[in-house]
């Protein structure tokens, strides 16, 4: 027994059409999780709380950490001290940190975290929203990207990673020829 529906043969228009709604589709789902792994790292300029102006172009020949992060986010504020360690265990070998406020933190809470805890890193208020928008619009905080030495996106992290691991792939990363 045949059913009408076995019967209909799509036409290459159809086959056509359905193939690029299928990409467009898969390009969606890829912009909204953000930047991909293995894409340049976004060209964004940013201002550090000293007043230093700089710009993604200076990480070349790093390893970059870039943390997303808010005050109000309990998750940021918990591993703070982690990002902490790891830029003191690993900045004498090229290794920077960035922690980038979110946009809808408060400028005079940003700077008295920062300064209360004494943090040895970074820190840039993304109070226009460009650099998390440069980033594949993040969102959620906490946010990590790594960069390695030739600006290039190597990992996302969208919650609290797993900090032993991270040492253990920024120690990779270091390593590796630039």
């Amino acid at each position: 027994m045949t059913t009408a529906l076995a019967r209909i043969k799509p036409s290459r228009a159809a086959i056509a059409s359905l193939a690029a709604i299928a990409v467009a589709v898969a390009l969606g789902v890829g912009a909204a999780f953000g930047t991909a792994r293995g894409t340049p790292a976004p060209d964004v300029a940013y201002t550090l709380l000293d007043g230093t102006q700089h710009s993604s172009a200076d990480w070349r020949g790093k390893v970059v950490l870039v943390n997303f992060w808010a005050t109000t986010c309990a998750s940021c504020v918990h591993e703070m001290p982690q990002i902490a360690a790891l830029h003191e265990q690993f900045k004498a070998r090229g290794f920077e940190t960035i922690a980038v406020s979110m946009r809808y933190d408060a400028p005079a809470s940003v700077v008295h975290f920062a300064t209360t805890r004494r943090l040895p890193f970074g820190v840039a208020i993304d109070n226009t929203g460009a650099i998390a928008q440069g980033f594949g619009d993040v969102e959620a905080t906490p946010t990590t990207f790594l960069v390695d030495k030739r600006g290039r996106i190597v990992d996302r992290f969208v919650g609290t990673p797993d900090f032993a691991a991270l040492g253990e792939r920024i120690e990779s990363l270091l390593a590796a020829p630039a």
